[in-house]
């Protein structure tokens, strides 16, 4: 059986839900991609959702280098143009090549998962960036949005 990388979103959720969803899909590893790890969400600002992972036996990474920058961020806010938004990041994150690897190499050791806020994959750049994993890994990975 192939590799999984799971990406989630904690948009409409609560803390306990969160991790309950994380249990269920035996997930190791968050790796946060946020560019800014607050939150008035509750729970998931970075260390408060460090410390109740923790509690939990999931461990806690932020890579921040793999948000999105608040230019585009503040652009797509504006326009709701996600075609334009997408290709942004595609291109930002062509760059990151270094920090894709560090993610990539959590996702071969544990079971990881990319967590960002938006509640639906397709409207956020962690599909992005689990593509960019998974081509690093020579396509092999399946990824699964929880």
């Amino acid at each position: 059986m192939s590799k999984a990388l799971f990406t989630i979103g904690y948009e409409g959720v609560c803390i306990d839900d969160f991790i309950s969803n994380l249990h269920v899909n035996n997930i190791e590893y968050i790796i946060d991609v946020r560019a800014l790890p607050l939150s008035r969400k509750p729970g998931f600002s970075k260390n408060q959702l460090a410390k109740k992972l923790q509690s939990e036996d999931i461990q806690y990474i932020h890579l921040g280098d793999l948000g999105t920058p608040k230019d585009i961020r503040e652009e797509l806010k504006a326009t709701r143009d996600y075609t334009k938004f997408f290709k942004k990041m595609e291109k930002y994150l062509s760059d990151k090549q270094e920090v894709i690897k560090v993610a990539y190499d959590h996702a071969m050791n544990s079971t990881c998962c990319l967590m960002c806020f938006e509640k639906f994959a397709t409207q956020c750049h962690r599909k992005i960036i689990a593509e960019k994993i998974k081509a690093t890994n020579g396509n092999g990975l399946q990824i699964k949005h929880i």
